[in-house]
């Protein structure tokens, strides 16, 4: 039962961070220095990844119809229009995709700490208000997903490279990126979403397969760890998207960036003192 309520914590956790730009992975990285889950070190580490599957489907329930090339509701040129987005949704996962795949062990062995999850969150904390401020005197060029061209595509990629890197925020880089390249911040955040298909689905295909291929079983425990957590982050993302397209079209992200630079100081402060001790 313990172990059941702590992945129903788990889920939850990473179904309200995976979508706000707060970083879901820092936020799973700093919840298992407080609740450690009782698996093995190489279940957790394909774990972390892999509870994103739940997320994923909960964008891909909302936005069904949009995403559909083949609804019989659309028409010929609605259906290409679909068609353009996926293209341009794969266009943009590219970059990460190549960064990913070279450096994906590397990153697992160096960069997954607290100490680099704080530093992200109090940097991009400060970059989140300064790209809000600067945006008080700009006018969006780009106000809707279908104004996106390729080469926008590109770049909104290119910034969720930044991602890779624990703490940073696979949301938070692509829609500050965004925001930097004239999308306005609701066309952008459901962009990201979209290119978070793909991108957490490869992400926790490639750690499922290296798991698989370690030939490490799974415990009943821990297949029941996993589940739940999928699960709740399905439900929990479910309300959180829907919530965070609502908030973006009035509101700046500048709340996150504050919540960023103290959760950060909070972290390096706490870790500090304990290394002391």
């Amino acid at each position: 039962m313990i172990e059941f309520l702590k992945a129903v914590l788990f889920g939850v956790v990473e179904g309200i961070t995976e979508w706000l730009p707060v970083s879901s992975t820092g936020h799973l990285i700093l919840l298992d220095e407080f609740v450690t889950l009782k698996v093995s070190a190489a279940f957790y580490e394909m774990f972390q990844v892999v509870i994103q599957l739940g997320a994923i489907l909960a964008v891909v329930l909302l936005f069904f119809h949009k995403l559909n090339p083949f609804s019989p509701k659309k028409d010929a040129i609605q259906k290409k229009d679909t068609w353009s987005l996926w293209f341009k949704v794969v266009v943009a996962v590219v970059p990460s995709a190549v960064v990913g795949l070279l450096l994906d062990d590397w990153m697992d062995e160096h960069l997954y700490r607290y100490s680099v999850v704080a530093i992200m969150l109090v940097v991009y904390g400060v970059a989140f208000l300064f790209v809000e401020k600067w945006n008080k005197t700009r006018k969006f060029t780009i106000t809707d997903v279908s104004e996106i061209d390729y080469r926008t595509a590109f770049f909104m990629g290119a910034f969720q490279c930044l991602s890779l890197i624990p703490g940073t925020s696979r949301s938070g880089a692509t829609i500050l990126g965004a925001i930097i390249l004239g999308v306005a911040r609701p066309a952008g955040a459901e962009f990201s979403f979209f290119m978070a298909i793909p991108t957490m689905l490869g992400a926790s295909g490639l750690k499922l397969v290296k798991f698989l291929l370690e030939g490490v079983e799974a415990t009943s425990t821990e297949i029941m760890v996993l589940t739940v957590g999928c699960v709740v982050s399905f439900l929990v993302s479910l309300a959180v998207i829907k919530g965070l397209m609502e908030y973006v079209r009035k509101h700046s992200f500048s709340v996150f960036g504050i919540y960023r630079i103290v959760l950060g100081v909070v972290v390096l402060a706490y870790f500090g003192i304990q290394n002391l001790m």
